[in-house]
């Protein structure tokens, strides 16, 4: 958990588990293939890490390798990355490399513990809880 300029706890839980929704269905990117700024395949888009508290979305949960669900292992990677949508991609400005490198993400872990800050300065972007940061064109824009 990370504290915001203000001092409120900053928590994310999956879109799926909280009782909200997109605004517009067209662009849940749920399920789309993640491919890097080369156009190689990272994973696929199993979750939305939602800040409840603002209402949006944060992370692009991506699942990556294994065969069948056996040996997945699950990224965040901030909606900050997302360069362009298409009907069945999601286009990121990072490397395949660079996001299968980056900290596994733990559901099972206690929430708090998860390191949203560290996960930030890893893809070189300034967390949502800086001041002047704008929220980016995702998930508002196709």
């Amino acid at each position: 958990m990370v504290a915001k300029a203000t001092g409120a706890p900053v928590k994310l839980k999956a879109l799926a588990d909280s009782d909200m929704t997109l605004a517009d269905a067209a662009i849940d990117v749920r399920g789309r293939t993640v491919v890097d700024r080369t156009g190689e395949e990272i994973g696929t888009v199993d979750a939305l890490m939602l800040d409840e508290a603002e209402s949006k979305v944060r992370f692009l949960r991506v699942a990556a390798g294994g065969f069948l669900g056996l040996g997945e292992r699950l990224f965040l990677i901030p909606v900050d990355a997302v360069t362009r949508l298409d009907e069945n991609h999601v286009h990121v400005d990072q490397t395949r490399e660079r996001v299968v490198g980056a900290p596994a993400y733990d559901p099972n872990i206690v929430p708090d513990t998860n390191d949203y800050a560290g996960l930030y300065g890893y893809y070189g972007y300034a967390p949502f809880w800086a001041p002047g940061y704008v929220y980016p064109a995702y998930p508002y824009y196709r």
